[in-house]
């Protein structure tokens, strides 16, 4: 497409600007997940459970994760993540899913960021191999515990 204005020819050229638009639509959707990646891990790396993958963990992981995304945006945003993330039949998925729950629950409750981390942490500390109470973190026993990469 040209414009003239006041004699000066201007030219846009409309596949620049689709580009634009869909690097800064890439960016701004990226930017929210590396944000709850980057805070959830960097508590990760620094707590003391044991576990890995399938344990206190792992569960501590999942638990933080999905309490920030509740909090941030919605129990909702929870579920749908976890119906796509969890699927299936397994011991894991289904501790995952338990975990999820209650993160979302924490999330919805906390009336400020800052609360999330530290009611997470106590949870798990307080969790239980098997846990089947709707409150209390779950994870496997530790004979199903697994080391992974980024463990």
């Amino acid at each position: 497409m040209t414009a003239i204005y006041e004699g000066t020819v201007i030219r846009r050229t409309e596949g620049k600007r689709t580009l634009l638009v869909i690097v800064i639509v890439a960016i701004l959707l990226s930017a929210y997940p590396a944000f709850v990646l980057g805070y959830t891990w960097s508590h990760v790396a620094s707590a003391s459970f044991p576990g890995g993958r399938h344990g206190p963990l792992d569960a501590y992981r999942h638990t933080l994760a999905s309490a920030v995304v509740a909090f941030t945006l919605s129990p909702r945003a929870v579920e749908l993540i976890t119906l796509v993330m969890e699927g299936g039949a397994k011991r894991s998925s289904a501790m995952d899913q338990h975990n999820n729950r209650i993160g979302a629950r924490v999330g919805s409750e906390a009336r400020s960021f800052a609360e999330i981390q530290p009611a997470v942490y106590a949870l798990v500390q307080r969790g239980a191999v098997g846990a089947s109470d709707p409150g209390q973190i779950t994870w496997l026993p530790p004979a199903d515990w697994r080391q992974g990469l980024l463990w």
